[in-house]
């Protein structure tokens, strides 16, 4: 694993130092090619006798471990892979997308998750846009038709967790902003509008009763199927209830972006600017702009960092740069975080089985994935990165 910078100085000064250099994206997308292919050795090695699993997830005490379609990482590798392609061009890497891209296809039928954009969108929807696949086209259909069944009119959201049904009975988490875009896809190929209406609906309920008057988000809120009201308010990967959880911060900028794209509505603008201003303005937002896994996390300095949160969040605030009046700052802000993973957070080629890069945190109150690899940290840095080429 990378070394560690130690201390708020030496982020300081790591901060200042990058913010003047430039990208060489085709440099960074040259290691990314070497290191996946390292990636994909140890893959084809864990699949062997186990083909059931079908994407690199994460690090476990060194050891790769890889998930089945159903886990609502699934899909990540697969865009990563397209990723390359967009950039190289190359058909190995089209191949190879093609290859990780098929083995999700069962998803389109699971309704018992609302991850179906995070599993089948940033598989077959990057595929999609590459290449305009006709089977391409259906399968994301077919999983927004099954992702709609979890939408409760009453309430007005998508349901997210199935699980831990005795502590919430109709949960709705911040991360299912990032599962709209698929919904609003489906609606762009097919010219029915019920697809677009649900996400709305579920944009405008998140953005009433998820964010709290400083604008930043709860992670979990709970909702009563009978008059849709707020039951309550959690978290469950934060530090607490109150608490800003940065990857659920950054779920919401990203996520409000896209619904700005998708329908300009000016209050998804406005709220995602304001998200943006939470975070960026923070005074524990570290120099280098890599956000300890929450923003009141009781140990700053010394809490984990998650390189995730800052991946999502720089590709966000790229896309963000695009409508905004605050286009200088989302830029620097989002140079300063490429710079810095790419400086600091990146693995060693030919190390931690090809994963791209280090400290992320999964879920820091659970123990759950604490300093580690994560694909999709990758993949939003890869996206990123393209974002930072095209702008």
């Amino acid at each position: 694993m990378l070394k560690k910078l130690s201390g708020t100085f030496a982020f300081l000064i790591a901060g200042t130092m990058v913010q003047a250099q430039a990208i060489n994206s085709k440099q960074v997308f040259a290691d990314a090619e070497r290191q996946t292919r390292v990636m994909l050795t140890n893959v084809a090695d864990a699949r062997a006798n186990k083909t059931e699993l079908v994407a690199p997830r994460t690090l476990e005490n060194g050891h790769l471990k890889l998930v089945a379609s159903r886990d609502w990482t699934s899909g990540f590798f697969a865009g990563e892979l397209w990723m390359l392609y967009a950039f190289t061009k190359k058909p190995e890497w089209k191949t190879k997308a093609e290859e990780f891209t098929a083995l999700i296809e069962k998803e389109k039928f699971n309704g018992g998750t609302h991850d179906m954009g995070f599993k089948i969108y940033c598989s077959y929807g990057t595929g999609y846009q590459l290449t305009k696949d006709a089977a391409y086209k259906d399968v994301i259909i077919q999983s927004a038709k099954t992702l709609s069944t979890r939408f409760n009119p009453v309430v007005g959201c998508i349901r997210s967790w199935d699980h831990h049904k005795e502590q919430w009975g109709f949960p709705v988490i911040i991360d299912n902003m990032m599962n709209l875009e698929l919904l609003f896809a489906a609606t762009r190929l097919t010219g029915d509008s019920a697809f677009y209406k649900i996400a709305v609906s579920h944009a405008n309920t998140t953005m009433n009763n998820h964010f709290r008057p400083d604008h930043s988000s709860y992670h979990v809120v709970d909702y009563d199927t009978a008059t849709g009201k707020v039951v309550k308010k959690n978290t469950h990967q934060g530090y607490a209830h109150e608490s800003a959880w940065a990857r659920g911060q950054s779920w919401g900028l990203y996520g409000y972006t896209m619904c700005y794209r998708e329908t300009k509505d000016p209050a998804y603008l406005k709220q995602a600017e304001n998200i943006a201003a939470f975070m960026l303005h923070h005074p524990n937002l570290p120099a280098d702009k890599i956000p300890y896994y929450d923003f009141n996390a009781p140990g700053i300095p010394n809490e984990p960092r998650d390189a995730s949160a800052a991946a999502v969040l720089a590709s966000g605030l790229l896309e963000l740069s695009k409508y905004s009046k605050h286009k200088k700052e989302y830029l620097s802000v989002a140079n300063t975080i490429l710079q810095n993973l790419t400086k600091s957070y990146r693995s060693p080629i030919g190390e931690n089985k090809g994963f791209l890069l280090l400290h992320s945190t999964g879920s820091k109150p659970h123990n759950s994935e604490v300093d580690v690899p994560l694909n999709y940290a990758d993949y939003y840095y890869l996206e990123a990165l393209l974002r930072w080429k095209k702008k």
